[in-house]
This record gives structure tokens, C-alpha cells and sequence, in this order.
């Protein structure tokens, strides 16, 4: 059984066979172009990860519009307002970071394994 054709073999990329279809697809493999449960969890996925990293990113332009508002027209914004968006602002991107550090050194784990 024979996993890798040395025709497709260039340079240091070699395209595998992909025997089980519940694997994920690899570097240079097409997507599928019929939707499959898999494919439809990966679109899912990938949906909800940007929706979450927009979401991040709406707080922080919310606290900094908010912040520049409060310098330039006190009396149009509260200040509780401010502290509040602020404060949530923080702690999106503060929990993002940790996300992002804990999925980083899950990777590192998993590659260091032999």
C-alpha cells in the first residue's frame, strides 16, 4: 500500500493520501466540493472563530471611541460608561491572548511528541 507517489514529491512538499475521510484536509488538498458533515463543522468553526475575534476587536474600537470622546466632549459620555468599556475591552483581549497562549503551547506539545 503505497501512501505517497513520487511523482508528486517536489522539493520538500509531498502530498499524502488521505485515508480516512474524518481527517482533516492537508496543506495543498482541495476542499471537497460537495458538503459533508465534516465540512459543514469546519465552516462552523471557522465561523464562530472570526465571530469571536470581531467580537474582540468591536470592544477595543468601543472603548477607544468612547475614551477619545470623553477627551473631547466630557459632558457627552459618562464616565461609568468609560470604565465600563474599558474594563470589558481588557478583559476580551486578556482572555483572547490566554486562548491563543494555550492553544500555542498545545501545538508545541503535540509537535514535541515522538
Amino acid at each position: 500500500m503505497a501512501f505517497i507517489d513520487p511523482s508528486l514529491a517536489m522539493g520538500d512538499v509531498v502530498r499524502l493520501a488521505r485515508t480516512n475521510p474524518a481527517h482533516l484536509a492537508g496543506f495543498g488538498e482541495l476542499a471537497p466540493a460537495v458538503s459533508t458533515p465534516e465540512t459543514a463543522i469546519e465552516g462552523r468553526f471557522g465561523q464562530l472563530l472570526a465571530g469571536a475575534l470581531d467580537g474582540v476587536n468591536d470592544s477595543q474600537l468601543k472603548a477607544m471611541d468612547l475614551s477619545q470622546r470623553m477627551i473631547t466632549d466630557p459632558r457627552s459620555v459618562n464616565v461609568e460608561d468609560v470604565t465600563i468599556a474599558l474594563a470589558d475591552a481588557n478583559l476580551a483581549l486578556s482572555m483572547t491572548k490566554a486562548i491563543v497562549d494555550r492553544a500555542l503551547a498545545a501545538y508545541r506539545e503535540i509537535i514535541n511528541i515522538r
